[in-house]
């Protein structure tokens, strides 16, 4: 069942946003202020936060940035409730990571219709997700144990030859002006701009899944 996390702090609108959802099917949990709300979200993960901007303790906004800098809350739908309409307002709201705002009052349709919404976006965000996890597991499942080591052994050199060569880059800027010393420098850095375009080429094996985990 999807669970929706409610941070309200006016009873009233807390509590018929609580019923409008449950009476959709929704798990629905309710949170009086910016702190309680945040510390439900940490414990449950919710698959989508409903959030007033302004309230006592921690405002709508503080909750948000927080959130998005959990791993686990980061990809959250937040949707904002709000009093406030005004385009700095949204687009400071935008700018944390939200991904919508109900402006009060709202319909019973204004509720469900970005509820909806924001979960069908993240079930199609999560297919793709799970897509892409499958195709970097076929790719790697289609390489030989020797392959692979190859590959990763390729990047580690890459990487180690472009850090000795910034380093040599470095040693020569500080030779006395002159055009070989010119040279030299342009030479080591275009060696070093190569290496790192081969570098960026290179599968990292070591990070794919870490990036891509579901």
């Amino acid at each position: 069942m999807i669970k929706i996390l409610v941070i309200e702090d006016e009873v009233e609108i807390r509590a018929n946003l609580l019923e409008l959802l449950d009476l959709e099917g929704y798990s629905v949990t309710g949170a009086d202020n910016g702190m309680t709300g945040l510390l439900g979200a940490m414990e449950q993960t919710p698959d989508l936060i409903i959030c007033d901007v302004m309230m006592p303790k921690l405002d709508g906004y503080d909750v948000l940035r927080a959130l998005r800098q959990e791993p686990k809350t980061a990809a959250v739908p937040f949707i904002f409730l709000t009093a406030l309409a005004n385009k700095g307002d949204i687009r400071r709201g935008m700018v944390l990571g939200a991904d919508d705002y109900l402006t009060k009052p709202f319909t019973r349709s204004d509720v469900l219709t970005a509820v909806e919404t924001r979960l069908q976006r993240q079930a199609v965000c999560q297919s793709k997700l799970v897509q892409l996890h499958d195709e970097i597991q076929q790719f790697r499942t289609g390489l030989s144990d020797t392959q692979a080591a190859l590959v990763t052994e390729m990047r580690q050199h890459l990487k180690d030859a472009a850090v000795k060569l910034d380093i040599v880059t470095n040693i020569l800027k500080t030779l006395p002006p002159g055009e070989q010393r010119e040279r030299s420098i342009a030479l080591v850095q275009n060696v070093c701009a190569s290496e790192i375009k081969m570098l960026t080429k290179v599968p990292n094996f070591e990070h794919l899944l870490e990036t891509t985990s579901i």
